[in-house]
């Protein structure tokens, strides 16, 4: 059967992060051995993008597949480098307000899968021996602008009633935590961890079982072959293969649908080691129920991250003269959170964030695009929806459908 052009895959070209991440100040030693594509090649997955996305579904498919990985930087070098690695089962849209856009069953559905996919998160890096500092965690989701205290009540009801580890905390419960608000969910079952060694970790244990790592490489079209696809490089190599991947971050595929899906801007900073904080925060995962919210957590060396200062546009977070003002704004909302922090700032940086409607991540085969699949992690939870993204797509192509693809299809 002749090849004819099946589509562009162009990419929208960002730049994903700016200012100078906590992870990319090691991003030399991650270990993730790449090579250029000089000559065409043949495998059974062909996956674009070499982040955290990526890196799951080669982890996943490599056990069963050959595999090989493209990006047009280096490994792991592009937006999962301005994470924050807070690995929360909680959406950015409450349950019961997801469940007024997709109905109460699914919105369950939605919830109960994220949260297992944390402990299938830590299976696999323990299984696996991936050292990324993960930690679990509680979660405390504080009152706030967006949702207060009786709002807050009646989640905790509608989590617990849909069998998550959630419950109210009354403003005296909150008294141990030196913090003054109307209400939170306190949640067990999330974790925290360094999102460029773990990206890293699972590409590495990928390449243990034969995957390939590729770039610089850009890929810019697709041939439909009839039982197979044939990537065409910038460089005009070719890749066949049985099934293409697209994990491709915020700079989304030109053929890829994104339903109203939009980029927004983000900001995030982490103290000097060592910061001098409440010993319950080494333990759990701070955000508040506002927009912009804030979020804070502690690494193990006793680093404070915080983010948040959202704002509505694609390419604020691409000025670097942003970073200054947004930190301090950060700093000033801790200090009134737990006025007791101090916060000495040693990195600094900015990203671009993908959001969604409801919160929830595009996951599935490509409307019109045979062999096609693409990851879309919009919402907060970009490494959770990484790990269901790899099972429901590697479910897929071994021919099991995944019983929650449903959820996340391009429909």
């Amino acid at each position: 059967m002749p090849q004819q052009s099946f589509s562009s895959v162009a990419t929208s070209k960002r730049d994903l992060r700016t200012g100078r991440s906590l992870w990319s100040s090691d991003a030399s030693g991650l270990g993730v051995p790449a090579r250029p594509l000089c000559a065409p090649i043949d495998v059974d997955v062909a996956i674009v993008g070499a982040g955290v996305s990526g890196a799951f579904m080669a982890h996943e498919l490599a056990r069963t597949f050959s595999v090989a990985v493209f990006d047009r930087r280096g490994p792991v070098l592009g937006s999962t480098m301005a994470s924050t690695a807070m690995l929360q089962w909680e959406l950015d849209l409450p349950l019961q307000a997801l469940a007024e856009k997709i109905g109460e069953a699914n919105a369950g559905r939605v919830y109960r899968r994220s949260r297992r996919a944390v402990d299938d998160l830590r299976a696999i890096v323990e299984s696996s021996g991936i050292r990324c500092g993960l930690k679990p965690k509680r979660s405390l989701y504080l009152a706030g602008d967006d949702y207060g205290a009786r709002a807050l009540a009646r989640e905790a009801e509608a989590r617990a009633a849909a069998g998550l580890e959630s419950v109210f905390l009354h403003p005296a419960d909150l008294r141990p935590f030196g913090i003054e608000r109307t209400g939170a969910i306190l949640s067990e079952g999330s974790a925290s961890a360094d999102p460029a060694r773990l990206a890293a970790g699972l590409l590495r244990r990928a390449i243990d079982n034969g995957a390939k790592v590729y770039s610089p490489v850009e890929i810019t079209g697709v041939l439909q072959g009839g039982d197979h696809v044939t990537l065409v490089s910038d460089a005009g190599v070719e890749v066949r293969a049985r099934h293409v991947v697209f994990c491709c971050g915020y700079e989304f595929p030109d053929s890829v649908p994104t339903h109203g899906a939009k980029i927004i801007s983000t900001w995030a900073l982490a103290s000097k080691p060592l910061t001098r904080a409440p010993a319950w925060l080494s333990r759990h995962l701070v955000w508040e129920a506002s927009d912009p919210y804030l979020y804070l957590r502690m690494t193990s060396d006793g680093r404070l991250i915080a983010g948040g200062e959202d704002e509505a546009s694609p390419t604020r977070h691409a000025d670097p003269k942003a970073i200054g003002p947004k930190s301090q704004a950060i700093v000033r909302k801790l200090k009134v959170l737990i006025p007791d922090l101090e916060i000495d700032i040693d990195y600094a940086w900015s990203g671009a964030f993908g959001e969604s409607t409801t919160s929830m991540p595009l996951i599935g085969p490509i409307p019109g695009m045979p062999h096609g699949y693409a990851v879309m992690g919009f919402g907060g939870n970009g490494i959770t929806y990484s790990v269901i993204a790899s099972q429901i797509v590697a479910a897929a192509i071994r021919g099991r459908p995944d019983p929650d693809a449903d959820l996340y299809n391009f429909r």
